[in-house]
This record gives structure tokens, sequence and C-alpha cells, in this order.
């Protein structure tokens, strides 16, 4: 919901209004609804509004509350906000709006940076202290709504997207070689507060960060959920771990349904999604609006699965779109997609979410998806072996099953300047991995996985992908209080059945048998995957350009071996590894990056 941007100096100066309405403009695609600007001493505050909560224009942002000399900006969604407006309303505040954005600067004026301990929901925002020029930056627990930053000794810039950054000017556009050496071990992921420019860093999730009129900048990480077992939960038996798994996430998917505008479901088949429709349909929704979408095959790899798709709409009654998207569309697609990247993201779904999004931006403005279940519930197929290793050995199972290279492997990837001196991806793992509060090896590793891989892998995905066609996604496994449950779940329930056990019991109950029993599925765009026809054209000109040439990051050698060969060369992983280093060029020519 909406894309936020704005500019503090620390100098003394006044912000630059041309940079900060550049940056909102290059949000436009997150928030169709309307913009607005605000401006005061040494802050600017800009924002685009996808109307979901209070349709009026009360709900405008930046919204400036003139009692408690409060102005902010926000993005997302607080779902509880009706119950903290009545809270607040008892304890003596007005309300001018019946928008979740005027409730978060009250609750700010009444419990301070404390305030987001009482939300549940997805949530960016930036709130100022007009009197006392204090600035206030907040993020979601699990940083399902990004914030991007750019700094230099005179100012601090933020926005939804890292494109925006750029469009403000003045961003060190230099590659990181850390983030880039975490890009080629981490399937593309680089975690918070890194990026692959050195010029931009991200709010970690969990993290208010306070900027004193001096400049001067403190973090408060509020939330941190124990992977151990508890006390509390201590005599529950199997049963009763499917039904707490079940209420809780009933109880997520009802407050992602908390909007102005009706909620659909992305629906690929699969159990998460369709857990989802089911437990939407036992709490009386009719009508509901379901979307899939699948690609041609490609060498013998099926592109769809609209088999289960098609099952689970009919079982449930809903009103089901499909989308078949034949291969000769899947290059063209990919340069939207690309463009919609705030960051270099080499999952092939990128393609599939963008082209759903717009199909499905036409029909409603918010959607439910699955995304997450499979890390915070074990889905995955390397944790059988990551949960084999004893705890202390957790770091090594990790990057044993996790890896898409070795340090060692990286010297014929990358050119020398490019690489770091040590194995840092590793280190970052390591120190992880040795902290407290995660029981067994499957533990740590989960808990990595969920707070930091994930963030910046699939939940961007989404959010990327849908936000720049003005949809907002909603994610209910990351509901924060169904994943401190799922913390707390033993390893052997969600390792049983394959993986996801305890989900899957949950899914019998509510599913067809069919649907829960299925084998796991992928979201396949098999052109990309198999390097076919245009899609390989589109790569041989990205790695051929004067660009490419120019920037000299990957070893000539290699980027000719991969050429020669594009489908025989894969990642420790299974990833095509000429994908992998085409898409980052191709994110870094797209986005004018030299």
């Amino acid at each position: 919901m909406c894309g936020l941007s704005g500019e503090i100096r620390l100098d003394g100066g006044r912000p630059d209004i041309a940079a900060v309405e550049r940056m909102t403009d290059r949000l436009a695609p997150r928030g169709p609804d309307g913009r607005g600007l605000w401006s005061q001493g040494p802050v600017a505050l800009g924002h685009r509004r996808l109307k979901i909560i209070d349709l009026s224009e009360c709900g405008a942002q930046p919204m400036t509350d003139p009692g408690a000399r409060l102005t902010g900006v926000f993005n997302g969604c607080v779902y509880n906000y009706r119950e903290l407006r009545d809270e607040l309303h008892a304890l003596g505040h007005r309300f001018f709006s019946h928008s979740d954005t005027e409730v978060v600067l009250k609750a700010y004026q009444q419990w301070g940076a404390d305030c987001v301990d009482r939300f549940h929901g997805m949530f960016a925002f930036v709130i100022v202290e007009q009197d006392t020029g204090r600035v206030v930056l907040g993020r979601d627990r699990l940083g399902i709504k990004p914030l991007y930053l750019s700094a230099t000794a005179e100012r601090l810039r933020f926005a939804s997207s890292l494109p925006a950054l750029l469009a403000g000017g003045g961003v060190d556009t230099s590659l990181d070689p850390v983030a880039l050496h975490q890009y080629l071990s981490w399937h593309a992921t680089v975690v918070a507060p890194r990026t692959v420019l050195n010029g931009v860093r991200k709010l970690p999730p969990a993290t208010v960060r306070v900027v004193e009129p001096d400049g001067t900048q403190h973090d408060r990480r509020y939330w941190h959920p124990l992977h151990t077992r508890r006390p509390a939960y201590a005599d529950l038996t199997a049963d009763d771990w499917t039904d707490a798994v079940l209420d809780a996430l009933r109880t997520a998917v009802r407050r992602r349904m908390v909007a102005d505008v009706p909620v659909g479901v992305l629906l690929s088949g699969g159990l998460d999604s369709s857990l989802i429709v089911a437990l939407l349909a036992d709490e009386g929704q009719r009508d509901l609006a379901t979307f899939s979408v699948g690609f041609e095959s490609e060498g013998d790899e099926d592109g769809d699965e609209f088999h289960y798709s098609d099952l689970v709409a009919r079982h449930f009654d809903t009103r089901h779109h499909q989308l078949m998207v034949p291969s000769d569309r899947v290059a063209g697609a990919l340069d939207g997609a690309v463009r919609a990247m705030s960051e270099p993201m080499m999952s092939h779904d990128v393609v599939a979410f963008h082209l759903l999004s717009e199909q499905v931006a036409k029909e409603v403005k918010v959607v439910q998806s699955g995304q997450g279940a499979d890390e915070v519930f074990a889905g995955y197929d390397w944790y059988p072996a990551m949960a084999g290793a004893p705890r202390e050995r957790a770091a090594e199972a990790y990057v044993d099953a996790y890896a898409d290279r070795s340090h060692a492997d990286m010297a014929d990837v990358l050119r020398p300047e490019m690489l770091p001196d040590r194995d840092t991806s590793a280190e970052f793992i390591r120190e992880h991995m040795a902290q407290d509060g995660a029981d067994t090896a499957l533990d740590a590793q989960l808990r990595l996985d969920t707070l930091v891989m994930m963030v910046d892998d699939p939940v961007k995905r989404v959010d990327n992908m849908t936000m720049d066609w003005g949809l907002e996604a909603r994610v209910p496994f990351l509901d924060h209080e169904l994943v401190e449950l799922a913390a707390a779940c033993p390893p052997e329930l969600k390792l049983a059945d394959g993986g996801k056990g305890v989900l899957k019991a949950a899914g019998r109950r509510v599913l067809p048998r069919e649907v829960v029993d299925r084998p796991k599925g992928y979201f396949p765009v098999p052109a990309i995957r198999h390097m076919a026809g245009p899609v390989l054209q589109r790569v041989r000109d990205t790695m051929t350009a004067p660009e490419a040439r120019a920037r000299g990051v990957f070893r000539d050698e290699y980027v000719e071996r991969l050429l020669a060969e594009p489908d025989a060369h894969r990642t420790r992983r299974g990833a095509n590894a000429l994908w992998q280093i085409a898409l980052l060029e191709t994110w870094l020519q797209t986005h004018g990056i030299r």
C-alpha cells in the first residue's frame, strides 16, 4: 500500500525538494491513486498512495497531526488498526480519518517508538517530530515492506525502492564486493543492511532508527523470536500442535482481510495458497477471486500446475482466473520484471509474479499469498540433511546444503578486484548460527532463513512484482504470532511427512487429500531455466554489451565458457550459472548503473 520517500538534511541546509519529487514520481506504480509532498526545516517527505483503507482524501499522505505536531508517511497495513484506534480513543485521542496511517501517528504520540510493539502488520514508516526535529524510521518485524537508504555526510535519503533513490541522484553506484559475494553464494540474496551498491543500504527488519537533529542515529531491534522449546508448550501432543497451527493461521488469514476494497488470493495449487483459500471459505467468504499463472513447457518440463489450482478453485467455488504465458512472451516480460526489481533477483518466478500481478490488478487491489511457509515450517528438501548436524556444526551444514558455490570457486568467476580476501558470506552464517536462542542445528538454520534470507528473496520478490502494478500482497504465513508459534514447534513435527509435516496435518483437516499429498511443486519458468530461444539471445546481448565489458565484474573466460554451453553449467543448488550472472548485469544495465 503506497510508496514513500524523503530527505533529511544533516548539515543545517534545506532538503532538495526537486530530488524528493523525482523519487516520489519514480514510485508512481506503487501508488497510482494519489501524490503528496511535505517539507519543513531540514526534512522533506514524499508519498504515492494506493487506496486500500479509508478511500477518502482524509487518508492522503504525507499526513500531519496538528495537535501532536507530527507528520508521517506510511507504507503497508496495520491489520489491528481498528482495535488500536478504539484503545487510543479511550485514552483521549480524537481522529479525523478512518485510516491506519493516522492510527500510526496517534500510536507514536501515545507510546513513542515503542508503538511498533503493538502493531500487527507489514509496514515501513517515517515520522517527523516537528518541534524537536527528530525523525523516526521503522520497518515491520519480517521486512515485508522495504525501506532503502542513501547517506552522505550532508543528508540521508530514504525510499520504498532502490530505483527511486537512483532517481533522486547523487548515489554511489559502485559495486559492494561483500554484497556481490553474497549474491553469488546465496542464490542472489543480499541481506540487510547491504545492497549490491555501495551507496544504498536497507533498514533491517524489526528495526526502529531514530535520527536526532544533530545527525546522530541509533537503532533498536524490537523483535527477535526464540527458536527454542518453551515450557508453555511442553505438554502439547502432535494433534495439539496441529490445532494450534491451524488456529494461528486462521487468525492470520482473517487479519489480512481488513480492507475497504475486495481481497483476492494468488492460488498456485500448492498446500500453502490452498490453505489460505480453504480458511477464507471457512470464514464465510463467498465469490472469492483466485488467480493462477502458468508457462509453456520446455525441455520436457511442465510449466504450470493448473490441475491443482483448478481442483481447489472448484472445491471452494472461487471465481478463478488463469493466465497462460507462451514462451515467446517471456523475454519481453523479463524486461518489465527487471525494471520492477529494487535489487537483482534471479528466481524464475519474478517473471510469473510480474505477469500475474498485471492481470490481477485489473480485478482487485489486494491479494493474499502463500510465501514464507517453506522457511517457517521447514518445507525445502535440504532441511533434513541440515537437521542431522550437531548444533555446533549448524553453520557448516548450512553452507554445504545452501551455498551456490565455495569461496575458492568464486576466484574463477570474479575478477580479482571484485573478490573479498576472505569468505565473508560463510563468516556471516557462522556469526548468525553462533547466537543464542536456537536449540538445535535446524532451529538455527530456520531462524536464519526466516529472519534473514527469506526477507531478501521471496518476500522482496512478492512486494516488488505486485506493487509495480499497484497491487498489495499480504502474506499470512508471516504473521509474527504464527512465526513465533512455528519457531517453538519441535523440529521433528516440521520435518515430518517430507517437510512441513505439522502444516500438512492442518491441511488434511480442510483440504482435499490430493492437494496435501501431492509432490512439492515449484514455480517453473522453463524458458528461463533451459535458456530457451529469445531469453538466451537476451542474455547473450547483455553479457557482450559494452557496459558489461567496461564494468569488468566477471572473468572473460568464465563468461565465454557459460555462453558456449548456456544450459550446461549449474550452481551447487542446481541454478543456471549463466542466468545468475546475466540477471545481475541485466539489472545494472536496465537501471542505468555504470
